[in-house]
């Protein structure tokens, strides 16, 4: 395209307009504010304050371990092939070793295996909920404690095995076969997927803590504290608080003193 000619009001034109911005410039500055700050709302909520869906938790159907009424139940969406989710399996270990006892905290496993990933996790969930099936609740953290021990992460472990930490666990080995190889659970394990989904699960191990009272705007910054050392590459920390104050989400393998101090700060 070629370029249009100058014309005679160009110059004159230029100096007003550059007048006008200089004036607003001084406005602005005088004011206190950058035009940034201008476009913002004048009320906002922090980064970790927003909306956390989540299905109740029930005893007749959760896994839980510890106590069903406690003050803080500790929801984890988990992967069994994931390395981050074996070694946080150990962290919520000495957590209820800690909490348990007195009833003030229980731990929730719900199932998130993310197949794009880990394509034998599907099949351990499956596993897991065929002995929940046969021996209940109790027999499910046999299970589970089981396979996490022998499991080495990242599609390592034979599915063969499988059925053999049925028997390790006094369960009918047939009638375990037979659930697995229908593949009747597999609603199940979508189910909780998609209750995680819904949550807010980008990735495992991912807990949400349901409280029984809204969490204290002093309790909220004792735990943004204690997390801001986790803050990663991009600005975020692993923690987001309800709107009603009632459940707080947690990304990742935090470590055991971090998860006791979060603990701490909720129980006063």
């Amino acid at each position: 395209m070629e370029p249009t000619k100058n014309s005679p009001l160009t110059l004159p034109m230029a100096i007003v307009i550059a007048g006008v911005l200089i004036a607003g410039a001084i406005f602005l500055r005088g004011s206190g504010r950058t035009d940034a700050q201008a476009d913002k709302p004048a009320v906002q909520f922090p980064p970790s304050l927003g909306a956390i869906t989540l299905r109740p938790v029930e005893a007749a159907r959760d896994h839980i371990r510890g106590n069903p009424d406690a003050d803080i139940m500790f929801v984890e969406f988990s992967d069994t092939e994931c390395p981050f989710c074996k070694r946080f399996h150990g962290v919520m270990h000495q957590l209820i070793d800690e909490y348990g006892k007195s009833g003030k905290v229980a731990w929730v496993y719900r199932q998130y295996p993310i197949v794009q990933l880990h394509p034998k996790a599907p099949k351990e969930a499956e596993a897991l909920e065929c002995a929940a099936e046969l021996g209940g609740n109790e027999k499910f953290w046999d299970y589970l404690d089981r396979l996490m021990a022998l499991i080495n992460s990242n599609d390592s472990f034979d599915l063969a095995n499988l059925p053999r930490i049925a028997v390790e666990i006094s369960l009918n080995e047939g009638l375990f076969t037979d659930c697995l190889a229908s593949g009747r659970q597999r609603i199940r394990v979508q189910s909780d997927i998609e209750d995680g989904t819904a949550a807010g699960v980008q990735g495992t191990p991912y807990s949400i803590l349901v409280l029984k009272t809204p969490i204290s705007e002093k309790s909220r910054q004792t735990i943004l504290a204690l997390m801001e050392q986790f803050r990663d590459q991009n600005g975020d920390l692993p923690v987001r608080f309800s709107l009603d104050g009632l459940r707080i989400g947690l990304s990742g393998a935090l470590p055991y003193q971090s998860i006791k101090a979060t603990v701490a700060a909720l129980l006063k």
